[in-house]
């Protein structure tokens, strides 16, 4: 009876020795920051099943005392599973966090992810729009602005400067050649910066919105000089010497009978301006003008979300369409495709 009993006695020490790790687990042996560490090497080597597997070593909690090493791996699971696409096992991973936390916001936020990849791309596109798109109709307001403004500028200045190129005054034909030659010759990104951040350590200082169109204003001009002097020079000499004869002064035979006949022959290369000013006034952005680029950008970096890039997209492809069409039937009305 005694070896039975000492045999017995000992097959119990055995057992309870062997419950004895477990039990030490239980009771929180696990270091979590090593677990998390652990986690997180495989993670960076690719290997995320086995970082799963590291992360469930976590005990759930008896209660919600002391459950913040469980909530954190239960969301690092969630978005694990989310990432591989494993949108079953991420909305468990967040419920076990909501039973204990039912207001938990990361864990409905993975939720709200995890709902909002399962909708249709073209669904996502169109709430996406709906977010973005009040925004960035503001900013194309301001884009749409200095298109105009630059629009009513640059030709009268384009003019002057191109009656200045072909003035029989040397002084007033040099400082005009100069005008094209360097506003054409530098970028006008770098015109931007000079107007904004370089004229203030000279004493002045001007809003983004004076030095946008100033510095567009003056480059477009040089552009436009340069294509209104070609125009002018392509009619006949005969032109101008005919209206001398019949008593017209330089003046008025050039606003009357030599600019006029420039019209259909200037439509296409300025409406090919016009419409490449539109994609430049994105370099406004860069002074601090919140116009259609700077609020895309600013979006972007904030959500990370290329649609609202491809919105912006459209919107330029809209104006650009909408001036396009415009100009080709100003075109059309003024002779530029008149049949001979």
């Amino acid at each position: 009876m005694r070896p039975t009993i000492r045999r017995g006695f000992l097959l119990f020490i055995w057992l309870v020795l062997l419950a004895l790790p477990t039990a030490a687990l239980a009771a929180g042996d696990i270091n979590p920051d090593k677990v998390f560490r652990e986690a997180s090497n495989l993670i960076a080597t690719g290997d995320y099943q086995s970082a799963l597997e590291v992360l469930d070593r976590i005990p759930a909690p008896s209660g919600t005392d002391n459950a913040g090493d469980f909530v954190k791996s239960r969301i690092q699971k969630a978005q694990l599973y989310h990432a591989l696409g494993m949108s079953d096992e991420a909305e468990a991973s967040c419920n076990e966090v909501l039973a204990l936390f039912p207001d938990h916001m990361e864990a409905k936020n993975v939720l709200a992810s995890l709902a909002k990849s399962k909708k249709p791309k073209w669904v996502l596109f169109i709430d996406d729009m709906k977010m973005f798109l009040p925004s960035l109709i503001q900013g194309a307001g301001i884009t749409l602005f200095l298109v105009v403004i630059t629009m009513v500028i640059s030709p009268i200045g384009g003019l002057l400067i191109a009656l200045g190129r072909i003035s029989g005054l040397p002084p007033i034909r040099g400082f005009c050649w100069f005008i094209i030659w360097f506003f054409r010759g530098t970028p006008l990104l770098l015109q931007l910066f000079f107007i904004y951040y370089g004229l203030p350590s000279l004493g002045v200082t001007l809003s983004p919105t004076t030095s946008a169109i100033i510095g567009l204003g003056i480059n477009y001009s040089a552009y436009l000089a340069e294509i209104i002097r070609a125009g002018i020079e392509s009619i006949d000499s005969g032109q101008m010497e005919a209206a001398k004869a019949i008593g017209m002064t330089y003046t008025q035979a050039m606003r009357r009978v030599i600019v006029p006949q420039t019209y259909k022959r200037l439509m296409p290369p300025v409406g090919n301006e016009f419409i490449a000013l539109i994609k430049d006034t994105a370099l406004v952005s860069t002074i601090a003008m919140v116009e259609l680029m700077r609020s895309a950008n600013q979006m972007f970096n904030t959500y990370f979300n290329v649609n609202v890039l491809i919105i912006a997209a459209m919107i330029y492809l809209l104006f650009t369409t909408v001036f396009t069409v415009t100009f080709e039937k100003i075109e059309k009305r003024v002779g530029a495709y008149e049949n001979r």
